[in-house]
């Protein structure tokens, strides 16, 4: 949808006037929002070579087990894809609000990339971890610290020299929990804010999905860009279709 139909824009002044008086504004963004930059989402990363896998192969503990070489490559791929990426304008806009509104904003996201990072907003809760960082599989005699794996042997993947433990890459896998303490601070950004944008998701994948009903329930305004319809849109007050590069700089600029 263009930003010149005139009821988008409508929409779209109404968002920006709620903007404008917003104390707290919550943001979550998913796997669209990086996908503008050229990083493909988990399930269109399985392409070419990894297009027979099962995702339950490259993403859950009990695959790694099974084949931590294959895993290993397959998160070495992704990390190179993230590497070459860059921030695009809705990572930008995001960070120019932050820069101008200082404490305004909660940015939360399901993307396990470094892009909002880079555009600025470097305290962002994220939800699934870091895919750029390692941690080590297990807790053992030798190896305390899970984050620190400087003394690891280099392999694919590297591992511990006095017991053969192993490094994995820093991302939730399916059946884990999230990362002690980040789902709580995003609820509870979702619960205190005025407005809740989410950008770039499907709506499909929980808990993170949960918090358009925690803003909405807590009286916020939740508003929702995806160039689709999202499994939550029956929460949100304004749906817009477009993507985040090409909407949001409009939405924040002068707010």
């Amino acid at each position: 949808m263009s930003l010149m139909d005139p009821t988008t824009a409508r929409d779209i002044e109404d968002l920006r006037e709620r903007l404008r008086a917003a104390r707290k504004l919550c943001v979550l963004t998913g796997a669209g929002m990086s996908a503008e930059s050229g990083i493909p989402t988990f399930r269109d990363a399985q392409t070419g070579y990894w297009s027979h896998l099962d995702p339950m192969q490259l993403a859950s503990e009990a695959g790694f087990r099974a084949d931590p070489r294959l895993v290993w490559d397959w998160y070495a791929e992704r990390r190179k894809g993230v590497r070459e990426a860059l921030p695009n304008a809705g990572h930008r806009a995001l960070a120019g609000y932050a820069r101008r509104h200082p404490r305004r904003l909660t940015l939360v996201t399901q993307n396990v990339d470094d892009l909002h990072q880079r555009a600025g907003n470097r305290d962002t809760l994220r939800l699934h971890g870091d895919l750029l960082l390692d941690r080590w599989l297990e807790r053992c005699a030798h190896q305390p610290v899970l984050t620190d794996t400087a003394g690891a042997v280099p392999g694919r993947p590297p591992k511990c020299p006095s017991c053969g433990n192993l490094v994995r890459p820093g991302v939730v896998w399916f059946g884990e929990m999230l990362p002690e303490g980040v789902l709580q601070a995003a609820e509870r950004a979702a619960f205190e804010c005025d407005v809740l944008l989410v950008i770039g998701t499907s709506g499909a994948v929980w808990p993170a999905a949960g918090l358009a009903q925690v803003a909405r329930e807590a009286g916020g305004h939740v508003a929702i860009l995806n160039p689709q319809p999202s499994a939550i849109d029956d929460q949100a007050h304004l749906c817009l279709r477009g993507t985040a590069a090409g909407v949001l700089p409009g939405v924040l600029e002068g707010v």
